[in-house]
C-alpha cells in the first residue's frame, strides 16, 4: 500500500463508518496519463450507486481539504465486486478456506504463472493456496472465487 493510499484510508475511515459503510480498501493508480483515487466501499446490505454517490459527496470536501494528492485525479467510489481482490491481511484472514485465484508476475519454478485453490494460511511473507507455498512479492493479484453456480433463479 503506497503512503497517500494509507494516508487517504486514515482520513476517510471515519467519515464512512459514520455514513454506514465500511471501508474495503483504498487504491491510487496511475492509467495512461490519468491518476485514480479508488475507494472501495461494503456493507451487509451490498453497494448500489445511491450508496456509492452517498459517500462519495461525503468524502469528496474531506480529500479536497487535505490535499494529499498533487496531481489532478479521478475519484471513484465503488463495490469490492463479488470476486474481491486480497490485498491487506484482513482481507487473507477473512478468506481463510475459501477458492482463491493467484496470478504471479511471471512463471514459477514449476512453470506457472496462476494458480487456483483453497486459501488455507497466510503470514508476511507467503501465502499457502492447496498444498503450493506462494512468495507475496511474487503475486501480481489474488482474488476471490464467486460460485456463479449457485446464483438463485
Amino acid at each position: 500500500m503506497s503512503k497517500i493510499e494509507e494516508r487517504v484510508e486514515s482520513l476517510i475511515k471515519g467519515k464512512i463508518e459514520e455514513t454506514g459503510y465500511n471501508l474495503y480498501d483504498v487504491e491510487y493508480v496511475k492509467e495512461g496519463p490519468n491518476y485514480y483515487l479508488r475507494i472501495y466501499i461494503d456493507n451487509e446490505k451490498g453497494i448500489d450507486l445511491n450508496d456509492c454517490e452517498k459517500v462519495s459527496n461525503a468524502i469528496d470536501g474531506i480529500l479536497d481539504e487535505a490535499d494529499y494528492i498533487k496531481e489532478q485525479y479521478y475519484l471513484e467510489v465503488s463495490s469490492p465486486g463479488l470476486e474481491r481482490i486480497l490485498r491487506k491481511d484482513k482481507h487473507f484472514e477473512k478468506n481463510i478456506g475459501k477458492e482463491v485465484d493467484v496470478k504471479l508476475f511471471k512463471k514459477d519454478e514449476n512453470g506457472n504463472k496462476e494458480y487456483t485453490g483453497e486459501l488455507k494460511a497466510f503470514n508476511e511473507e507467503e501465502i499457502e493456496v492447496g498444498e503450493i507455498k506462494i512468495k507475496r512479492k511474487d503475486i501480481a493479484q489474488i482474488k476471490t472465487i464467486y460460485d456463479w453456480g449457485n446464483i438463485e433463479k
